[in-house]
């Protein structure tokens, strides 16, 4: 029997005595918020005069959110009065040593001159525990969930080699964007995505519509304004 294809696997893992007490990445599409599996896929535009589809009914939209994989945060954590709080027991660990905290924090100073530096606020650091192995080749993407607006944090973006570095935590910054949010972020809440990328050597080049691209591009959009659906049915893969 051949051996099983690994050329598009992500592996992770967790020390054993976290095994059945972090929650597992899943799948993006596994991970969709409520508010998108209740919106309507068309409501009445007094603008637009009738119906008008929303951003349900937007393949690149909802392509992007259902896109790669969610690194869950590894307990409830409370938010209230600008503080931080959380009850996450863990057990000793006899092999390797993780954080037992959710959070950890960057100085201010590390984002002097970007622009989310703020001098009286740090920016906080969700604690991954789950090291991740991509094929020889790839790399991961990781960044705020996709069009997750509705959380009260924004995660930094970073590219990380897992194929090379495969044995070490990947932490993720992220800016506490809503001060005046007060409640419990619960278990289990998406705090980064991650897509693999293939590590490639790209160029670009410009160039103006020949004669048929004209025509194509015409034809296109002439279609596009009669017809719905026209991306999701001829060009979606």
């Amino acid at each position: 029997m051949p051996p099983p294809d690994t050329s598009q696997l992500l592996t992770f893992r967790c020390p054993k005595e976290l095994e059945g007490l972090l929650p597992p990445p899943i799948p993006a599409a596994q991970g969709l918020p409520d508010w998108l599996k209740t919106m309507p896929q068309e409501v009445s535009s007094e603008i637009m005069g009738g119906q008008n589809d929303t951003v349900k009914r937007c393949p690149p939209f909802v392509d992007a959110m259902t896109s790669g994989f969610l690194i869950p945060l590894i307990c409830d954590i409370k938010f209230e009065n600008g503080e931080f709080t959380w009850d996450n027991d863990l057990p000793p660990c006899g092999t390797i040593n993780f954080p037992r905290s959710p959070l950890g924090l960057h100085d201010s100073t590390q984002l002097t001159g970007t622009p989310f530096f703020e001098s009286d606020r740090f920016v906080i650091k969700f604690h991954n525990l789950w090291t991740i192995e991509a094929p020889e080749g790839y790399s991961l993407l990781f960044t705020h969930p996709v069009n997750r607006f509705d959380l009260p944090f924004t995660t930094l973006t970073g590219w990380v080699d897992c194929d090379n570095y495969r044995d070490g935590w990947i932490h993720f910054p992220a800016r506490w964007r809503d001060t005046n949010f007060s409640g419990v972020l619960p278990k289990g809440t998406p705090v980064a995505q991650c897509f693999p990328v293939k590590r490639e050597k790209w160029s670009l080049r410009t160039a103006v519509f020949t004669e048929e691209e004209t025509q194509r591009t015409h034809d296109l959009i002439g279609l596009m304004s009669r017809e719905t659906g026209v991306y999701r049915r001829r060009f979606r893969v």
